[in-house]
Formats: C-alpha cells, structure tokens, sequence
C-alpha cells in the first residue's frame, strides 16, 4: 500500500522517494512483520489458552514431549497476522506475483485451521480427513496451473522452468503434465513442512531461512541486469516477491521468539501448511520448481523419512509376515532424538543443515 501512495509525496521530501526501492521495502516488510508478532504474540497466546486449543501429544513419542500437552497451538494464525499485515503495507497490490502467493499462503492457512480447530476444539484425533486436506491442496495446486497458462504473468512461457546448475537449460512440460506438476508442487511443500513442524522451533526457523533465500532469489530474478549476468529468467515484477518472502520470514521469526525451546505456542497445521504452500506457490511463479528442492532439502528428507518408513513396514508385513521399521521413529527429527539426542541439539543442527542446503543453492547462481 505504502507504494501506491507516499512516492507521491516525494516532492514534499525526498524521503518519500524511499518506498520506491525494493530492498527499503522488502526490510520495511521484514521488520514490520516482526514487530506485529512480537506485539502480538503475548495477547495472541493468551486467546489459545482462553479457546483451550492445547497440543494433543503422541503417546508413542520421545518420552519428553509429554510435558508438551496442552502447550497451546494454531499459533500459525500469529504468523499469517503478522505476515498478511505487513505485505498489504509495504508490497505492491496490483502484483500478480504477490497477489498469487498471499492468496496461496492464506488458503493453505485456512486448511491447516480447519485441520487443528477439529483436532483440539471438537475433539477429534485424525482432524480434518486426510483426503479432504489432500483435495484443498490439490484443488488450489490445479487452479494455479490452470490461471498460469490461461493467464500469462511474464514473457517466459508458462511450462518452462529452470534447471538448476546449468545455463540455458529449460524443463519445458506438456500443458496438462504442467497442471498437475504444479499441483504435486504445492501438496508436496506444504505436506512437507508440516511434516518438519514436530519440534520446538524447528519449523518456523526452517522457513525462515527458505524463505530468506527465495526472497534473494526473487530480487535477482526481478532485475533484468542481474538475471542476465546470472543466466536466469528475466521474470519482470517478480522481485516484488522479496517483499512477501521478508514479511513472511519476518514473521516466522517473531513467531521463533514464543515458539522456542520451550515452546509458548505451538504454529500447528495452521502455520506449517502456510509457510510450506507460501514456498511452493513462490518457487512456481520464480520457474524455480526445482530449487525447492534444494533450498527445502531438510523439508524433502523429512518427507521421504516418513514414505520411506510408511512403504518399508508395509513391504516387510507383506513379504516377511512382520512389519520392519527403518528408522526407530519418523519423522527424521524423532528418530534423532530416539538415539538419544536432545531436542535443541536436533533442531540446531537441521538449522544448519537448511542454512548449508541455502548456501548450495545460491552455488548455483555461479555453477552454470
């Protein structure tokens, strides 16, 4: 909004002249976002105590988490207050790029509070059904694809994207291989985070990270000099992504400040399938599906620790007549502490782990 208006004012002061740069305003967003759930945070987790939305706690977990009962959660509605606050203040409204990925962070949101208001108000384990979670997801996956193609947002066409670590190469999809690419992108993402969203800040502090860097990427990507010396895709109004990507990192970080060991407030499937839907929708309109997976490598692993578990004891019932489980316990982050590790050990260290899956990611800008 901020744009819209006060550059008009520059003649008044040059200072206004400020809100016309993309870097004041993507630190302005960062900030702001961080504030709003700093201020927030206290009376926010006052109401989920009030609303008695308290974790429910698998019994079959680490044996330290049991404390963690009642611990209140949907605390990601903290992160999408702060976030949806501060990108409707310094982003610009009429980007499609913004507008897409705002649209796609609120409606994984509202899917992930539906799952955790039936899981903690009404009482029911299993929450929302998982093929019902599964359709939203999808649902939402294909209409992106289908407006992507439809409606033209940059130059490049709509099925091409980029591949990392080489210059000029391009994945180019048959149209309804596109559709449904981009709808396993978003499902897998989101999936994915909420599947890391386990322990005490190791989510939110994950995602900030990813964020940060899709926020650098979104900057390179927007700027036509850049992008050429980089040899990416020359995306024209993408970097007003970054602004999203700081407000959303800022968030998640002032969120970090209640959410850390021991946790205040859980963010619950509320916030973990925002930021990991936020992620997807951000790395589709980049053309950078396959960066995801690199800067999202924590998130892969812990997903692929869960399939991989999942179809082992499946295999081995069938075959062997007993199931046999890979890891002591999944998602990655339990088997670790299953082995006797403690849980901020667990979730410092896969911080590292995403801020090295960053580092290589931005390798890749100069191994082409």
């Amino acid at each position: 909004m901020f744009s819209h208006f006060l550059p008009r004012l520059a003649d008044v002061h040059i200072i206004f002249n400020l809100f016309n740069f993309l870097t004041f305003r993507s630190a302005g967003a960062g900030v702001t976002a961080l504030f709003i759930a700093f201020l927030a945070g206290p009376r926010t987790i006052s109401w989920l105590r009030h609303l008695r939305v308290g974790q429910v706690v698998r019994t079959d977990g680490p044996e330290t988490h049991l404390k963690k009962s009642g611990t209140p959660t949907m605390g990601g509605t903290l992160i999408i207050l702060a976030a949806t606050g501060s990108t409707l203040l310094w982003a610009q409204l009429t980007n499609w790029y913004v507008v897409l990925s705002l649209l796609a962070f609120l409606w994984m949101g509202a899917i992930g509070f539906m799952d955790d208001y039936l899981k903690v108000v009404q009482g029911r384990p299993r929450g929302l059904v998982a093929r019902y979670k599964m359709v939203g997801q999808l649902s939402f996956g294909l209409g992106l694809g289908v407006f992507l193609v439809m409606v033209p947002i940059h130059p490049m066409p709509a099925t091409w994207t980029m591949v990392p670590f080489f210059e000029g190469w391009v994945a180019a999809f048959w149209v309804p291989a596109y559709v449904v690419f981009v709808a396993m992108v978003v499902s897998g993402s989101s999936n994915a985070v909420n599947l890391t969203d386990g322990l005490d800040g190791l989510a939110a502090g994950l995602g900030a990270i990813a964020l940060a860097t899709f926020g650098v990427f979104a900057y390179l990507i927007g700027r036509v000099d850049t992008s050429a010396y980089l040899g990416l895709f020359y995306l024209p109004g993408a970097g007003e992504l970054a602004v999203f990507a700081a407000a959303l990192a800022g968030g998640a970080i002032g969120f970090l400040w209640y959410n850390a060991h021991p946790a205040e407030v859980f963010m619950g499937d509320t916030g973990s399938l925002a930021i990991g839907g936020a992620l997807a929708v951000m790395a589709i309109l980049l053309k950078a599906e396959f960066l995801l997976l690199i800067v999202g490598g924590v998130f892969v692993a812990e997903a692929l620790s869960v399939m991989l578990q999942v179809g082992w004891f499946k295999y081995t019932k069938r075959t062997r007549g007993e199931g046999v489980r890979l890891l002591q316990m999944a998602p990655l982050h339990h088997h670790f502490e299953k082995l006797g590790w403690a849980e901020t050990k667990v979730v410092i260290r896969f911080w590292i782990l995403g801020i090295l899956c960053a580092l290589l990611a931005f390798s890749t800008l100069k191994i082409r």
